[in-house]
């Protein structure tokens, strides 16, 4: 059997990343479903939306997991911002909606 040829490669690694894609939309999709429940949470009980503390610590948790899979653990700190940053939208939303 032969090697494969570049464009072979290129197809089957661009395969790849398509199911990873698919795999973090979906991943995504379900962290949001929880925290949509969170901001439900709070809101009924008066919460903040933010909780600055743990998302210290989840920042903590989340370059030193990123270190350990040898994934820049600034670009983990990014991803993490711009999710919690729409979190924090969508729970200041459903606060809103509850004392509305």
């Amino acid at each position: 059997m032969s090697e494969p040829t570049p464009l072979e490669r290129l197809e089957r690694l661009r395969s790849s990343i398509d199911n990873i894609d698919a795999a973090l939309v979906h991943m995504l999709a379900e962290r949001f479903r929880c925290t949509q429940e969170v901001g439900q949470l709070k809101a009924e009980h008066d919460m903040p939306a933010a909780d600055p503390s743990r998302e210290s610590r989840q920042i903590d948790r989340l370059k030193g997991l990123a270190v350990d899979a040898h994934l820049d653990p600034e670009f983990a700190e990014k991803w993490f911002n711009f999710v919690v940053a729409e979190v924090i939208q969508h729970h200041t939303q459903i606060a809103d909606e509850h004392n509305a």
